[in-house]
């Protein structure tokens, strides 16, 4: 999420075992979970590698997003409490901090967490398991094709998007939503 690994970068079992002092099972258990994700790609006699998503498949990432965040952003509307749009305000504060110093690392972190926390807020688990596994893609995506400039997302656009949860206007959430997504999508043409 964070770029430390870039896509196609190896994961070798045995020095990830040692890393973190645990058996090369549970790696392989690890690496598998990852992999039903779409997070790792194994290859058969020469291991496992964080993935490189085709164009084709961040298309279907940005496709998939722009389906389900407008109806995820309209529940959570419904849904949020005074204590939720506290959470989102202080979340966009520790966003604007990132950017204030430049920490590209934790701007991207931080953004795709945003999202999360308004998967959250809806109360569907089934699509907030969908948006972190959408949310990591995303994430490979942007480093992939050497998007680093291409902001996680419009630095206003997520206190538009809690302005509007508060607000409980679902139609402008959801509309802020999808110009979001587009400004994502946008470098792939």
């Amino acid at each position: 999420v964070e770029h430390r690994l870039p896509p196609g970068t190896k994961l070798g079992e045995e020095r990830l075992a040692k890393v973190f002092g645990v058996s090369r099972t549970q790696i392989r258990q690890v690496l598998e979970r990852l992999a039903h994700d779409s997070i790792v790609t194994v290859h058969a006699h020469r291991g496992a590698f964080v993935s490189s998503p085709t164009v084709e498949e961040a298309r279907e990432v940005f496709a998939a997003r722009r389906l389900i965040e407008p109806d995820l952003i309209r529940q959570a509307t419904q849904a949020a409490k005074a204590s939720d749009v506290r959470r989102l305000r202080g979340h966009v504060a520790s966003e604007s901090a990132a950017r204030a110093v430049n920490d590209k690392r934790a701007i991207i972190r931080l953004s795709g967490e945003f999202h999360q926390i308004i998967a959250d807020i809806a109360g569907n688990r089934y699509l907030a398991k969908t948006m972190r596994e959408l949310e990591t893609l995303t994430c490979l995506v942007i480093v992939l094709y050497d998007a680093p400039n291409v902001p996680a997302c419009p630095y206003h656009e997520h206190s538009d998007l809690v302005d509007a949860i508060e607000a409980r206007d679902s139609e402008r959430a959801a509309a802020l939503m999808v110009g979001t997504d587009k400004v994502i999508a946008k470098f792939l043409g």
